[in-house]
């Protein structure tokens, strides 16, 4: 791990924070909690660019511009015994997607597998958070968002779909799961946000302007992305000849699965700002299938085969100078195990906006970096 210089902050005491924040805004408590806990899983993955960062602009934020509602109202449209569709009503997306997996879990352990679609959704955090709950209860989880429209596809310039990221985690004998979470593209807006926040660029090749040219300043990146005057790539980047056609395919199956299933809205419709180019709702689409090994050949059999493929792959030939091979979610299983008792570490910007929240409520909080 890199030597970190930003002041950590103990996870019960920014949890309570956070949460208190939040029911400032009339968010319910039992919300509060999963919505904050989805956050900090993040932080404590190593994904800072979906936890604290994205606390005040994501959520608080968009309470104050109206695109965010505080009270989800989880309404289903539709149910079978394997199958749900699930309304969010515009309120908090972790809130009903944590609704969600319970009832698939459940069906999921009476059928062997279960789907579910949410529409008129909001920003629901690292979509590995909900693959892990199933994960949690022996089974192979897979999820998937669209988002607001910022990747053009190959041979485009115009931002038309979302960086649609995609998760599986599945159970392994060993003391994490195989848990794969990404974007369909090369950079999350998150991650440009936080280059932003830290003021620094970001690398060439993964923006591309009206014109076919690059970008790497993230501050102007952000406001031209927002102006629709340039687009993230796809995996793969720009044309076909690095294959950048898979990462556009496969962000449109994202895109397709999360709209379609549910009747949702879809790319432009997502933009956030109505035909006047006023602030509207963000009605995302969320979706989330869970399998249970059990209906197969076992789940000790998975874990073992799973966990064998993993342990294969680690031992492979590495290229020379490499430290080693890892499987997906390793990196963020060992940042988690290396944070846990160290707390979220937390940028000069993020101190100053956390005590201004503090200040607003007049919360009785009191942050080790102030000392």
């Amino acid at each position: 791990m890199t030597e970190e210089t930003r002041p950590y902050v103990p996870w019960d005491l920014i949890a309570d924070f956070m949460v208190d924040v939040f029911k400032a805004y009339g968010v319910p408590e039992e919300d509060a909690r999963i919505c904050v806990d989805v956050l900090l899983e993040s932080d404590r993955r190593g994904i800072e660019s979906h936890g604290c960062n994205r606390f005040k602009p994501f959520y608080i934020d968009r309470f104050k511009n109206g695109t965010l509602l505080p009270v989800t109202n989880c309404e289903i449209v539709k149910e079978t015994p394997t199958t749900v569709v699930m309304n969010a009503n515009n309120g908090m997306g972790m809130v009903a997607s944590y609704r969600m997996m319970e009832r698939l879990i459940e069906k999921a352990g009476v059928y062997g597998m279960a789907g579910g679609t949410i529409f008129n959704s909001t920003h629901y955090g690292i979509a590995g958070y909900w693959t892990t709950m199933a994960e949690k209860a022996g089974m192979i989880g897979i999820s998937g968002t669209n988002t607001r429209p910022s990747v053009a596809p190959t041979f485009g310039v115009e931002p038309m779909l979302g960086t649609n990221p995609i998760s599986f985690t599945m159970p392994t004998d060993e003391e994490f799961p195989f848990n794969f979470d990404c974007s369909t593209s090369t950079i999350t807006n998150g991650k440009i946000e936080f280059y932003a926040r830290s003021g620094k660029p970001i690398p060439a090749g993964l923006i591309v302007t009206r014109d076919g040219e690059t970008m790497t300043d993230s501050a102007v990146i952000l406001r031209e992305m927002r102006a629709g005057n340039c687009a993230q790539l796809p995996i793969g980047g720009l044309g076909e000849e690095t294959g950048g056609y898979k990462g556009y395919g496969l962000s449109a199956v994202v895109e397709i699965l999360s709209a379609a299933l549910a009747g949702g809205p879809y790319m432009k419709a997502l933009s956030g700002k109505d035909a006047d180019g006023n602030t509207t709702m963000y009605r995302l689409g969320h979706f989330f299938f869970v399998i249970n090994p059990e209906f197969f050949m076992g789940l000790d059999t998975f874990r073992d085969t799973t966990g064998n493929i993993c342990r294969d792959l680690r031992a492979s030939a590495k290229v020379p100078g490499a430290e080693r091979i890892y499987t997906a979610g390793e990196k963020e299983w060992l940042f988690s195990q290396y944070r846990k008792d160290k707390g979220v570490p937390l940028g000069e910007s993020i101190q100053r906006e956390f005590i201004a929240m503090r200040n607003e409520f007049g919360l009785d909080y009191r942050f080790p970096f102030e000392e």
